[in-house]
């Protein structure tokens, strides 16, 4: 692992990263996950119908207010003053179910990975939660950062999507 664990000190215990001294720069992150469901579940969220309501529109909402409240659900998040939370929610045939693609943006001292991370976890939870139901088997999966942008070390990207 280059450089170590940037989250410890040198005793071993845990502790914020002060990012004081670094320059502000524009970074971005983006991250994705899937929710795995029967395919009548899918029709079911499509068409408007679950009982609890637009599980899509819900979904993408729950994800942007997550991103905001990361650092208060990561304990050594640094809190950030977002200029941009995009949550995407798709349906996927062939999974069958719903893919999540969240992306933050910042003009800080630190990166935003744990912020998209943050948001595309809480969206599927989230249509878990509203469909739940309807399909109590349904399957969180692949939830990863697939690009970040900015800071030090620039520019890196997942090197191949997952298999679905």
């Amino acid at each position: 692992m280059k450089g170590g664990l940037t989250h410890l000190s040198a005793t071993g215990e845990a502790s914020m990263v002060d990012v004081g001294a670094k320059p502000a720069t524009e970074r971005s992150a983006t991250a994705t996950g899937a929710v795995r469901m029967q395919q009548a579940t899918l029709q079911t969220i499509l068409a408007g119908n679950a009982s609890k309501g637009d599980v899509v529109a819900t979904a993408r909402v729950a994800g942007i207010m997550a991103a905001k409240r990361t650092a208060e659900l990561i304990p050594l998040c640094h809190p950030l003053a977002l200029s941009h939370v995009g949550v995407d929610i798709e349906a996927d045939e062939a999974l069958p179910g719903l893919t999540v693609t969240a992306t933050a943006r910042v003009t800080g001292q630190t990166g935003v990975e744990m912020e998209a991370l943050t948001a595309c976890a809480v969206a599927c939870l989230t249509i878990y939660d509203m469909a739940k139901a309807v399909d109590r088997g349904m399957v969180i999966e692949e939830i990863r950062l697939i690009e970040k942008k900015g800071g030090k070390s620039g520019l890196w990207q997942a090197a191949a999507p997952l298999k679905r």
